[in-house]
């Protein structure tokens, strides 16, 4: 399984310590509100819903460098527009891997 890590954040910050920082913060407040959301739409079943955050997400997943994450999401979110859910459950092994990274980043 890959690792999040902070290498794209690092190479688009140019070096830049407070770009970081600000960029980190955004991750670490939006994914959280966004993975409760997506679990809301997700158990009352609005499944276009869940499909719109998943598309948010995956942005996150790239930037943490999870190509693999970020494929599955791509696949997830068109899946989910169509009523399918069999990817839930590696979509959700990808969500806590970011969620522990956040927490030890912290």
């Amino acid at each position: 399984m890959e690792h999040p890590n902070l290498d794209y954040i690092k190479e688009i910050s140019g070096g830049n310590e407070e770009f970081e920082k600000k960029f980190l913060n955004i991750i670490q407040t939006e994914f959280p509100k966004e993975k409760d959301e997506y679990m809301e739409n997700l158990e009352s079943q609005n499944l276009d819903e869940s499909a719109k955050i998943v598309h948010k997400i995956k942005h996150k997943l790239g930037i943490l460098g999870l190509q693999q994450g970020y494929r599955l999401a791509i696949k997830y979110e068109e899946d989910l527009k169509y009523g399918d859910t069999k990817l839930q459950g590696q979509f959700h092994e990808v969500l806590h891997t970011v969620e522990q990274f956040i927490l030890k980043i912290a």
